[in-house]
C-alpha cells in the first residue's frame, strides 16, 4: 500500500492488514497480551512499516477515519502518532483521543515509547501526562507511567520523575509492574539518586519488591549492588 499524501483509504489499510496476518503468531501473541481477543496476528515490524508509510499521508485524515475492529487497527492508530510530523499541540490533541481507546499493556507500551516528540518539547508532555498519572483508570496512569520511563529519565527529570512514581496510588496490576519497570529504569541510569529514594520510598510492598527484582534482573547493574539490594526487599 502507497497512500497518498492527500489520502489514506482505510478499506486499504484492512486489505493491507489481512494480507500481512500470520495465523500462528496471532495464536502466540494473544496468550502474551490479555483483552486483545481480536487481533488478527500482525508482527509489529510490519505494523511499524505500515505506520510509517501511513504518517508520511495525511495521517489526520487517516485517524479521523481508522477503524477499531481490531487490535492491529488500534495499534497503528498509536504508532502513526508516534511517527507523525505535526505540532506538540497536533499530537496531544490526537493522543487525547486515542488514549481512551487503549485497554492492554502492547498498545499502551508501544504508544508512549513511541513518541519521540516528547524528547523534544519536555515540559509540554509533562504538563500533558500529569492528569494521566492521577486517573482512577489503569491504562491512563500506565500511560502516563512508560511516557515517564521512556522520555524523562534525565538527569533535569530524574528526582521529579521519582517523586511522581511514590505519589501514584492506583493498585491495578499494569500500573505497579509499570512503576516498578521505571524505578529500576532510573536505577539503571542513577543509581546512588534512585537507591537513596528506595530507602525512604512509600512504594507499596510489592511495587517495592518488583523494582527491586526487576534492577537485579538487568545486566547494568553491578553485582554488589544487587547484593545489597536484596537484603533491602520488604517482607
Amino acid at each position: 500500500m502507497k497512500p497518498s499524501r492527500k489520502h489514506v483509504d482505510n478499506s486499504e489499510i484492512k486489505s493491507e492488514l489481512i494480507r500481512l496476518a500470520d495465523p500462528k503468531y496471532r495464536t502466540f501473541s494473544s496468550g502474551l497480551i490479555p483483552g486483545a481477543d481480536n487481533m488478527i496476528g500482525v508482527r509489529i515490524p510490519d505494523l511499524r512499516d505500515l505506520a510509517k508509510r501511513i504518517a508520511a499521508g495525511d495521517w489526520k485524515n487517516y485517524l479521523k477515519e481508522a477503524t477499531d475492529d481490531s487490535f492491529e487497527e488500534i495499534m497503528l492508530q498509536g504508532l502513526v502518532i508516534g511517527y507523525a510530523k505535526g505540532q506538540p499541540d497536533e499530537i496531544i490533541a490526537a493522543l487525547t483521543y486515542f488514549i481512551p481507546k487503549i485497554d492492554n499493556w502492547s498498545i499502551n507500551d508501544s504508544t508512549a515509547m513511541g513518541l519521540k516528540i516528547a524528547k523534544k518539547h519536555q515540559d509540554r508532555f509533562w504538563k500533558f501526562i500529569q492528569p494521566y498519572l492521577d486517573s482512577n483508570q489503569e491504562f491512563f496512569v500506565r500511560f502516563g507511567v512508560v511516557m515517564l520511563l521512556s522520555h524523562y529519565v534525565d538527569e533535569e527529570h530524574i528526582s521529579l520523575v521519582l517523586e511522581r512514581l511514590d505519589s501514584i496510588t492506583h493498585e491495578g496490576y499494569y500500573v505497579r509492574m509499570a512503576v516498578a519497570w521505571a524505578v529500576s529504569v532510573c536505577y539503571v541510569k542513577f543509581p546512588n539518586i534512585t537507591h537513596a529514594y528506595l530507602e525512604n520510598s512509600s512504594l507499596d510492598n510489592a511495587t517495592y519488591n518488583k523494582a527491586i527484582q526487576k534492577i537485579c534482573e538487568s545486566y547494568r547493574a553491578d553485582e554488589e549492588a544487587k547484593t545489597i539490594l536484596r537484603g533491602m526487599k520488604r517482607k
